[in-house]
């Protein structure tokens, strides 16, 4: 029996884990039960509350460690796991009295860019 041998153009194949970008929306979905209103309640929330934390983190105030470990809890609740992951990286640079320069950077890019899309979601809802 001779085999049929065509050429298949190349396909990525998907992500082994969802990207929803910087918020997971179905982890957001199981914290609130799927009830869309606590959603927005929950994202506008974290959003005010990160802008408020990196506010006072830049200053590095004696109580430094637990406004992060604060916002990284926030952060995991509401699925924003790219703010948790430099949230840690941020605490493990602190408790190593290492320069927290660049881990501050990283928490401040990854704050952004879960703002934005918070913003974009409210007003998509």
């Amino acid at each position: 029996m001779p085999l049929h041998l065509e050429r298949i153009d190349w396909m990525p194949s998907p992500p082994l884990v969802p990207d929803d970008g910087p918020i997971d929306i179905e982890h957001l979905g199981r914290m609130t039960l799927g009830d869309a209103s606590l959603e927005r309640e929950v994202l506008a929330m974290f959003s005010a509350q990160a802008a408020s934390l990196l506010s006072m983190l830049a200053t590095l105030p004696p109580d430094v460690g637990a406004l992060v470990h604060t916002l990284k809890g926030s952060a995991r609740a509401i699925g924003a796991f790219a703010v948790a992951d430099a949230a840690l990286d941020l605490e493990a640079a602190l408790q190593n009295d290492s320069d927290p320069s660049r881990a501050l950077g990283a928490l401040e890019e990854a704050i952004s860019q879960a703002r934005t899309a918070i913003d974009a979601f409210l007003r998509r809802s």
